[in-house]
């Protein structure tokens, strides 16, 4: 299911500051039962909300922000971020290490997410100031390459040469598709992203394996789709995710929580 449009300011101030505590995260990477995100409450005064303009402030600073001279924003392969997500990628390949002992209990799997998971996103979110729209995002995945989440490329080309079967399920809608498989190739995703391996949100048309049709709530719809990939035979080692929706609902040996304060999808 797609990230929740940022439609209002107020909303955009409840994505930030609800995820604004994942920056102060460090090297956390395994979700369990008790890692689950806090429950939204209304403030007490305005001294409980974090300053909308700082909050920004300190994400750019998080992501280690390069501004182009056509004044485009990236993010730094030395940022804090990027340091937080090889912690992350390095317990990763630590877990599938482990695993691969039993490889032969059954067809060893991973599942990864799309957005700001293996495709950083952090261009975008700073092109449309943190207000999501889906006609944004359709113009944007139309004529932009995202650029890889560091060191992702990497970990999952390695887990395929191992024999390690690779799926992409991401709330993106079915109609994105193109454009998305197009951006995992030609940032460096040597993997197969086929139907097979790469499951889209159909709301028009969902698929028979997901009993909630196209009412699914995200968890519903990742759990369902995982649900469906062990049905075929895979054993998904691990789950790896940027939102806790990512990785709730079970089919998963592990689940790896990556960092990402831009906004949160329940």
């Amino acid at each position: 299911m797609s990230r929740q449009p940022l439609l209002t300011l107020s909303r955009t101030r409840r994505a930030l500051t609800a995820s604004a505590t994942v920056v102060a995260l460090t090297g956390i990477a395994l979700f369990s039962a008790g890692a689950g995100i806090a429950e939204n409450s209304t403030p007490r005064t305005a001294r409980n909300i974090p300053n909308l303009d700082q909050v920004k402030t300190e994400i750019a600073a998080y992501y280690g922000d390069i501004e182009t001279e056509d004044g485009e924003h990236y993010a730094s392969p030395e940022s804090n971020y990027a340091e937080q997500v090889r912690r992350v990628e390095d317990q990763v390949r630590k877990s599938l290490n482990q695993a691969a002992v039993r490889a032969d209990e059954g067809k060893p799997a991973i599942v990864v997410d799309v957005d700001d998971t293996t495709l950083l996103m952090y261009n975008f979110e700073r092109r449309i100031g943190y207000d999501f729209t889906g006609r944004a995002q359709d113009e944007y995945l139309r004529s932009t390459d995202a650029d890889p989440v560091f060191g992702m490329p990497d970990l999952v080309n390695r887990a395929h040469d191992e024999n390690i079967a690779v799926f992409f399920v991401t709330g993106r809608e079915e109609y994105q598709r193109d454009w998305s498989v197009r951006n995992l190739k030609n940032a460096g995703y040597d993997v197969p992203v086929g139907r097979k391996h790469f499951f889209l949100e159909n709301t028009d048309n969902p698929p028979p394996y997901l009993e909630c049709g196209s009412e699914c709530t995200t968890v519903e719809y990742k759990s369902g789709t995982r649900k469906h990939i062990e049905s075929r035979g895979y054993d998904i080692l691990a789950n790896v995710g940027d939102q806790y929706s990512d990785l709730k609902g079970g089919y998963a040996d592990k689940t790896f929580k990556l960092p990402n304060p831009m906004y949160r999808t329940p």
